[in-house]
């Protein structure tokens, strides 16, 4: 069986994706995400907090809920259904970092969750740290002239 051949068998058993329900299951399950959000931060801002504070502790408040539901295989279940919405930048990046961290915890507190925690996170922390440097250092070149 040629390379072609393979392809065109492989193409003809996959399961075919249903792309448009998948988008639109994307588009709500992120839109309820960052609706839940404003949510919060609409009530820290009634609490009294400013803008500034009521953003910082909503985000917090939303990687809690992320890691939280990560550890009880909710967020699993929610990303099933939800695909890339669920990947609205903190929450995903929450889960990323907590999903290995359960995985691995039988593995112990050091080789396994130590050790795990990162491995998907690791690398979005690493080039976004150096990517934020190099613009960083554009920017103060830049501004020297």
């Amino acid at each position: 069986m040629t390379e072609k051949e393979y392809d065109a068998l492989v193409k003809d058993l996959a399961p075919k994706s249903p792309i448009w329900k998948d988008c639109l299951n994307a588009f709500w399950i992120g839109g309820l995400i960052c609706a839940l959000g404003q949510l919060i931060m609409n009530g820290y801002l009634a609490l009294g907090l400013s803008e500034t504070n009521a953003g910082m502790a909503m985000s917090m408040t939303l990687v809690a809920l992320s890691a939280l539901l990560t550890g009880f295989s909710l967020y699993d279940n929610i990303a099933k259904y939800g695909g890339a919405g669920t990947l609205v930048p903190i929450t995903g990046f929450a889960n990323a970092v907590a999903a290995p961290a359960v995985e691995f915890k039988t593995e112990g507190f050091v080789l396994g969750v130590g050790a795990k925690m990162f491995t998907i996170a690791g690398p979005v922390i690493v080039y976004g740290v150096s990517a934020s440097v190099v613009y960083g250092f554009i920017y103060w070149i830049t501004t020297l002239f």
